[in-house]
C-alpha cells in the first residue's frame, strides 16, 4: 500500500475543495437552479476522449460528495490507470442540479491532474532502467500545488520539497546575495542549528568550480547541477564520486532525459511536469 504524501490531509483537501467551489458557485448555480427542476434525478458519465493516465478520481469523489452527499459515484477506473479514447471512467447518479454544480470543478481537476500524470508517466518510462528518480518542482499553479504534486505521484514521479519551509534550497540568487557558495552554506547551516530545524540543504551550482566548492564545504546534503552540458554533468558526477546525492535540472525533455540519467545523477527535476503539460480531454455527459 502506497503511503500518502504528508500534504494530502483531509484538512488540506477540504480547504482546496471549499475554496474552489466558492470561486465557481458563489451565491448560486443560477443556470441549473433556473432550468432544471429540483426533483430531477439523473445519471452522468465521465467520457475519456484522449489516451493517457487518469488522475484525480479520488478528488472527484470528494468534490461530488461535498456538493451533495447523496450523489452516488461508481468507478470503472482508478487513479493511475492507463486510459484510452472512448472509455468511461465513472458514472454518477443523483440530483441533476447537484451534478451540474459539481461538473466544472470535477473536470478542471481531472483534466489537469491527468495531464500532469500523463507527462510524468511518459518521462518516467524513459528513465526506468536507470537509477535516476524523476522530481517535480515548485513551478505549480498558484493555489493548485496540492493537486498538481498529487498528480505527479499518481503518474509515477516523486515530489521534491512541497514549499519553502520543508527544505533549504540555495539557488543562484541566494548564492549571489550571500556572497558565494561557501558563505551561503555556512549561513544556512547556522540558521538551521540556531532555530532547531530539521531540514536538508540543497545548493544549486552553475559550473564545476562551484560544484567543487560545495563538496569541499561538507555542508550540502544535495548538490544541483543546473543547465550543465552532458559532459560537465558527467564530470560533476565523477567529482562528487557518490559522496553527496546529485540532482540535474534544466533543459530536460523527452529527447534529453535519458542521456542526462545515464550520466549517473541521482535525481532529475522537471518543472515542465506542472507548468507545460497538456490537459487530458475528458467530458461529463448526461446519460438519458
Amino acid at each position: 500500500m502506497q503511503i500518502a504524501p504528508p500534504y494530502l490531509t483531509k484538512e488540506n483537501l477540504n480547504h482546496f475543495i471549499t475554496e474552489a467551489l466558492a470561486e465557481d458557485i458563489g451565491p448560486g448555480d443560477f443556470s441549473s437552479l433556473s432550468a432544471v427542476p429540483a426533483n430531477v434525478m439523473s445519471w452522468a458519465i465521465l467520457k475519456i476522449k484522449d489516451d493517457g493516465i487518469i488522475a484525480g478520481l479520488e478528488l472527484a469523489k470528494m468534490i461530488f460528495e461535498k456538493v451533495d452527499p447523496e450523489l452516488v459515484i461508481t468507478f470503472t477506473k482508478k487513479d493511475g490507470d492507463k486510459v484510452s479514447n472512448g472509455e468511461i471512467a465513472f458514472e454518477v447518479f443523483g440530483k441533476a442540479q447537484s451534478i451540474l454544480s459539481a461538473e466544472r470543478l470535477v473536470l478542471n481537476c481531472l483534466q489537469r491532474m491527468s495531464g500532469v500524470a500523463t507527462r510524468t508517466h511518459n518521462l518516467q518510462q524513459i528513465i526506468n532502467q536507470t537509477k535516476a528518480k524523476l522530481l517535480d518542482t515548485r513551478k505549480t499553479s498558484p493555489n493548485s500545488r496540492l493537486i498538481e504534486k498529487w498528480a505527479v505521484k499518481i503518474g509515477g514521479g516523486n515530489n521534491h520539497r512541497f514549499a519553502l519551509y520543508d527544505m533549504v534550497m540555495l539557488k543562484d540568487n541566494h548564492v549571489d546575495y550571500a556572497g558565494g557558495i561557501t558563505k551561503a552554506l555556512v549561513a544556512a547551516k547556522k540558521y538551521i542549528s540556531e532555530n532547531g530545524l530539521d531540514l536538508k540543504i540543497e545548493i544549486e551550482t552553475r559550473n564545476l568550480k562551484e560544484v567543487e566548492e560545495a563538496v569541499l564545504s561538507g555542508l550540502a546534503d544535495i548538490i544541483m547541477v543546473d543547465n550543465f552540458s552532458l559532459s560537465d554533468t558527467l564530470k560533476a558526477v565523477e567529482l562528487i564520486n557518490g559522496k553527496i546525492p546529485i540532482e540535474a535540472s534544466g533543459n530536460v525533455n523527452e529527447q534529453t532525459i535519458l542521456k542526462i540519467a545515464e550520466t549517473g545523477v541521482d535525481f532529475i527535476s522537471v518543472g515542465a511536469l506542472t507548468h507545460s503539460y497538456k490537459c487530458l480531454d475528458l467530458s461529463l455527459k448526461a446519460k438519458l
